[in-house]
């Protein structure tokens, strides 16, 4: 992991990680409509955008919550403002992250296609999504092994690209849906 860190207090722009090809806002403890503060304990809402820098994590106060361009958001979130030296639990629930999951089905880059399958991994740990077979599909750059999954008690099928990631790839990208959704950018 390489972190190409600015000085937000200086500046006011956030901290920036760069994570096996994705660029990832820092949080910076401000409401992204007015800019006040976001206390320690304070519940705020959080979403997850794809700008032209990578992946941002957009932090709004429940005041601007509903005045919030909620345009592109890939999923939202309601969570608390933990100090900065807390460790933070995982405030999303699984449906948010089948919304996720959902909405990057139709990714074409690799980066999105490797976040979408770790994210189905943790999916069909949590018994959230159900594998029912594989196929295989030749194409210029060689064979893909496609999975057929379905969300649990639906039957519609979706495709699950298996990108055939090494152990660091998925320890990578597993780090960085960790940064996303607890928000410890």
């Amino acid at each position: 992991m390489v972190d190409e860190k600015q000085d937000a207090k200086a500046g006011g722009q956030p901290v920036m990680k760069s994570t096996g090809g994705y660029s990832i806002a820092k949080a910076i403890g401000k409401c992204q409509v007015c800019g006040r503060e976001i206390v320690t304990g304070e519940k705020l809402m959080a979403g997850l955008r794809e700008t032209a820098i990578g992946l941002e994590r957009a932090d709004v106060c429940l005041g601007c919550w509903g005045g919030f361009d909620q345009a592109g958001l890939l999923g939202f979130w309601q969570t608390t403002m933990h100090p900065p030296t807390a460790k933070k639990p995982m405030f999303v629930d699984d449906d948010v992250l089948c919304e996720l999951f959902e909405r990057l089905g139709e990714a074409t880059e690799a980066a999105k296609i490797n976040f979408r399958f770790v994210l189905g991994l943790i999916l069909m740990r949590k018994r959230r999504i159900v594998y029912e077979s594989t196929r295989h599909e030749k194409g210029d750059g060689g064979e893909t092994e496609i999975w057929r999954v379905r969300f649990k008690g639906k039957e519609e099928l979706m495709d699950l690209v298996n990108p055939r990631l090494d152990e660091q790839q998925v320890s990578e990208v597993s780090n960085q849906l960790g940064e996303i959704l607890n928000g410890d950018l």
